[in-house]
């Protein structure tokens, strides 16, 4: 297990397992969204390239990282939620190393310039997507916010790095631009315009 797969995993699964506890769901609830945030977007990457069964299935470990993540969570709940914005600094962390992650997997699967940001896209921002779904909220991909943007910058300077400095440089810096631009965007309340529908 590479470090982005390990942080990514921790990171989306907090914040998977933090917004089960904010919907009032049990323990085993705030599990299965901690494991649908981390794996999701994953799964969906490997259907896409063909790699059957997906990889979470074949090694759990992702599973069960995820599974003792949900349950510091859920008994450190109370200490943690006093902690302001914990759930878009960790979904921001998640998003940045899977994005990394969907890139290096369209190198050795896929490797064009539209499959990088493809798959660092779908890997990105797949489980969060589900786990929203799941908790009956609008994704955060398909609201004004520079989240699925996020991930395509990211995706973006992965390839426009990874010939000249290297394949482990240029997922750094794939991190830190997702991770990056997400937080900018948060923190200056960035989005995308949306439709200003007449009543």
């Amino acid at each position: 297990m590479s470090a982005f797969e390990f942080i990514g995993t921790v990171a989306f699964a907090f914040s998977g397992a933090i917004i089960g506890i904010r919907k009032e769901m049990d323990i085993f609830g705030a599990i299965i969204l901690a494991i649908t945030t981390a794996i999701g977007g994953g799964i969906f990457r490997d259907i896409i390239v063909g790699i059957l069964p997906p990889t979470s299935f074949v090694n759990p470990t992702n599973c069960f990282i995820s599974i003792a993540t949900a349950i510091i969570v859920f008994v450190f709940y109370n200490k943690l939620n006093k902690l302001s914005h914990l759930v878009q600094i960790s979904d921001a962390i998640g998003l940045g190393a899977f994005t990394a992650i969907g890139g290096n997997v369209a190198l050795h699967t896929l490797p064009t310039n539209f499959m990088i940001v493809s798959l660092g896209l779908f890997t990105g921002v797949g489980g969060g997507i589900l786990r929203d779904v799941f908790a009956k909220e609008i994704p955060f991909v398909f609201k004004k916010e520079i989240y699925a943007v996020a991930s395509i910058l990211g995706g973006i300077s992965f390839i426009f790095t990874y010939k000249s400095l290297g394949i482990d440089r240029a997922s750094y810096i794939c991190f830190f631009a997702t991770f990056v631009v997400r937080i900018i965007s948060i923190k200056r309340g960035l989005h995308l315009p949306v439709a200003k529908v007449k009543q």
